[in-house]
């Protein structure tokens, strides 16, 4: 049996052209759509525009990240899956900051709050769950963790995370939710990923303690985002889609790209002998 996995940073439901001009103030503070000749920059809600996107993804779990805590319905709804969340950083008020980000989200951005979300489609289905807030300042870093099940009697442990961006930070919380994650699953294969804030050609000796714990691959060499496994088989490793994939055509011929980080794919197998079974 494979599983398919997918892990995406959302950029808090924002748009991120690949043209750095079409940031404006003017379109910050006003609302005012940005174009050149290919991109277009919008400051408008794009939640049918990511929820429309994932779900026409091919996964079966997926780890997303900087997801708007209201979203986990609608991404549900859309790709047919069920789903947990974790509130992250910056949720204080976050029933009076929601309409404002609704109204303008480049001007609230990640003030809007955050949280990390697991979904999972059939025949997975989601039968426990944990978090682990793994630091509180400079602001909170969490960890979600669900384990699955699915008919047949196979179990699967998925542990989702943004890490620390500064110093320091990402080493220490991907090694200790690596930690935890692998304790709680037990015997029980686990998929750890997420946007680790970790590149593996700055910070090899973190990738190699994983590697000690039985946990990879890593991903591209200047790649943040990571899915890891345990005590499963990789049948295809960590691929991100091209930019085009996240890219949504208008009527006037330009395109709206989705985010500032590309989804990652990856496919797994459930038992068998090679691999990253430990």
């Amino acid at each position: 049996m494979t599983v398919r996995v997918l892990t995406w940073n959302l950029f808090h439901g924002r748009d991120a052209p690949p043209d750095p001009c079409l940031h404006t103030w003017r379109s910050r503070i006003l609302g005012a759509e940005e174009r050149n000749a290919t991109h277009a920059q919008v400051n408008r809600p794009l939640r049918t525009e990511f929820s429309d996107l994932i779900a026409g993804l091919e996964w079966d779990l997926a780890l997303i990240q900087e997801a708007p805590p209201r979203w986990l319905e609608a991404l549900c709804s859309a790709a047919r899956a069920s789903g947990r969340s974790a509130l992250t950083a910056r949720n204080l008020g976050a029933g009076v900051r929601a309409p404002l980000a609704e109204w303008r989200p480049d001007l609230l951005a990640s003030w809007e709050g955050g949280s990390n979300l697991v979904l999972a489609r059939a025949p997975w289905r989601i039968d426990e769950t944990r978090r682990l807030t793994l630091t509180h300042r400079p602001e909170r870093r969490r960890m979600l963790w669900v384990r699955l099940s699915e008919p047949g009697g196979r179990t699967l442990c998925a542990a989702n995370l943004h890490a620390s961006i500064t110093g320091r930070g990402p080493e220490r919380d991907v090694v200790r939710a690596a930690a935890r994650a692998l304790a709680w699953a037990g015997a029980s294969p686990l998929v750890l990923g997420g946007d680790l804030n970790l590149r593996p050609r700055l910070s090899p000796a973190a990738f190699e303690a994983l590697a000690r714990r039985g946990l990879g691959p890593a991903g591209a060499p200047d790649s943040v985002d990571h899915l890891l496994a345990h005590g499963l088989e990789v049948v295809e490793p960590p691929r991100a889609l091209p930019a085009a994939r996240r890219e949504i055509e208008r009527p006037d011929g330009r395109r709206l790209r989705l985010s500032d980080h590309a989804p990652l794919l990856a496919r797994f197998a459930l038992g068998g002998g090679r691999g990253l079974r430990s």
